[in-house]
Order: structure tokens, then sequence, then C-alpha cells
């Protein structure tokens, strides 16, 4: 499974390069937003820089709704770096837009995908990657890791290449589930990913390694 971060935050998508594990970077205009990022152009120089710290794709989204809009964006964004991945709302010109990126070579991700019929659409326009959002779908009481299994059966059963790109991803346990059910890709925030890392059997075993080491070299 890809670990993409989901954050505009350069330190953090540092870090997590760093760690040897990072696939991948998802964004929005919230996220730009909460890093202190306004203005088209320094919108574009961000997703610039973030493109220079990591090796995988980068979504950046469109926030045009209609289909000449959209088109307009994508292909500004995709133009940007090759690492560029153009984010689509799941919407009826979106999905005209996905089909039309599609057969222009440019690489996209269907955001804002709460059911298995958007997924299926998505896929059927030739979306590189679909966005499911778990932990929205939890806030209200609908078990999101169910909607990643219906999707997984339904490109398993058709053989879709789109990948699934589980977003909202809010814990480690999220990961982990989402790794059982055979999430292409999961995107969520640093901490999911450190989280990983934690166990209190590994800390007891190595304070006991050290121990024991500091008594027979002592």
């Amino acid at each position: 499974m890809k670990f993409f971060i989901d954050t505009a935050n350069l330190d953090q998508i540092r870090e997590a390069q760093q760690l040897g594990v990072l696939d991948g970077v998802t964004t929005n205009p919230s996220l730009m937003a909460k890093e202190g990022i306004t203005g088209k152009e320094n919108i574009l120089k961000h997703y610039v820089d973030i493109c220079s710290i990591v090796d995988g794709d980068v979504s950046a989204e469109v926030v045009s709704t209609d289909f000449e809009g959209m088109v307009k964006e994508g292909e500004e964004l995709a133009a940007l770096h090759k690492q560029i991945v153009v984010k689509v709302p799941m919407i009826k010109d979106g999905v005209k837009a996905l089909k039309y990126f599609s057969d222009k070579g440019i690489k996209t991700n269907c955001t804002l995908v709460f059911s298995a019929g958007q997924a299926l659409l998505a896929a059927k326009a030739g979306a590189t990657y679909v966005s499911p959002f778990i932990g929205r779908l939890d806030d209200i009481s609908t078990d999101g890791l169910n909607l990643i299994a219906e999707i997984r059966m339904i490109y398993d059963n058709y053989g879709f290449e789109t990948q699934i790109l589980a977003a909202s991803v809010r814990h480690t346990m999220h990961v982990i589930d989402c790794a059982k059910i055979g999430s292409d890709v999961m995107t969520g925030p640093l901490s999911a990913i450190e989280g990983l890392l934690k166990h209190p059997l590994t800390d007891i075993g190595l304070e006991k390694f050290l121990a024991d080491y500091k008594k027979g070299n002592a």
C-alpha cells in the first residue's frame, strides 16, 4: 500500500520523506489556507515546492465547478510539474473533466467520493485515483471502511486500473484496516503514519536490551 501524507506543511512532508516510506502528497484548499498559503501565484509555487521534496504524485485540486473551468485549471496545474495529479470533485462536470484529462494522459484524483456508485463512475471516466473519505463517513455514523471494501470488490470484478486512495484517514487503525481491505493508497496526517511505529513491547524490549548491554560493559 502506498503512503501519502495529507498536508501542505513542508516540514511535515520533509519529515515523512526522511522516514523513507512516503509515496506522495495530497492537498486541498483548506490545507493550503491552514498554512497561510493564499493567492494563486503562491499556491502554484507551493505545489512546485512540494514536488521538489517528494518523489511521487502530488494531488493539486481545482476550485472550479464547471467543465471549462476545471479543464483550464487542471491543464495549468499539470503543466507545473510531471508529478502533479489534478484533483477533481465528484460532480457531473467533474466526471466529464476526468474523461477529458484521461484522454490527454493527465493523471487525476477524483475527490469527495462517498459512495460505490460515485467510485464506479470515476473509474469508468478513467480516473487515476479515487478518494473515498472514510473519516467523514465515520463522522456521520456510516462505515467508511465498508465503502473501501465495496469499491475494491467492484474494481476487482471488472479489472479497473483506478487506484483506491483512502482519504480522510484519521488514525493508525484506519491505516491498518485499509491495508487489510486492499486499499491501494492511504492519505492521512503524519501522526497516523508514525503511529505505526509504536508498541509498548518494543519499548520494553529495547529498554531491557540496553540495560543488559550496560551491565555487561560496565
